[in-house]
């Protein structure tokens, strides 16, 4: 099923390997085919991810992009263990993500996650975004 994109002004969007720029101008385009597709609002970069919510999601995030979720196993196991030991509240979520990544939904994955993101203790939160 394609999937339709609209692009603000200088918005950027990851397709793939690749991340495309706007220009100064609104932009839509159809996608056609099987390729992972992330905005740039809705990635972690190494720098930012600095819970363990969202180590998790830059560990799924790459697994998604780089459609290799074999290879990022490890990594992943590592992220969702420290996160349950985190969160212990938030295993109903976890196990969501288990599940999807399990079934190779890494998308769908990553929207449970950003729910994770948003929920997050404060307790766990980096040291100077705590007032």
């Amino acid at each position: 099923m394609p999937l339709r994109v609209e692009l603000k002004p200088f918005e950027r969007i990851v397709i793939g390997d690749s991340v495309i720029i706007n220009s100064n101008t609104r932009a839509r385009f159809i996608v056609e085919g099987d390729v992972p597709i992330l905005r740039e609002r809705d990635t972690v970069s190494p720098e930012t991810a600095d819970t363990p919510a969202k180590r998790l999601y830059l560990c799924v995030q790459t697994m998604y992009l780089k459609s290799d979720a074999g290879r990022y196993r490890a990594s992943y196991l590592a992220c969702i263990d420290e996160l349950r030991s985190a969160t212990p509240d938030g295993a109903r979520l976890t196990e969501a993500v288990d599940r999807h990544v399990a079934a190779g939904a890494l998308y769908k994955a990553l929207k449970e996650i950003r729910g994770l993101i948003a929920c997050e203790s404060p307790a766990i939160a980096p040291a100077e975004a705590v007032p």
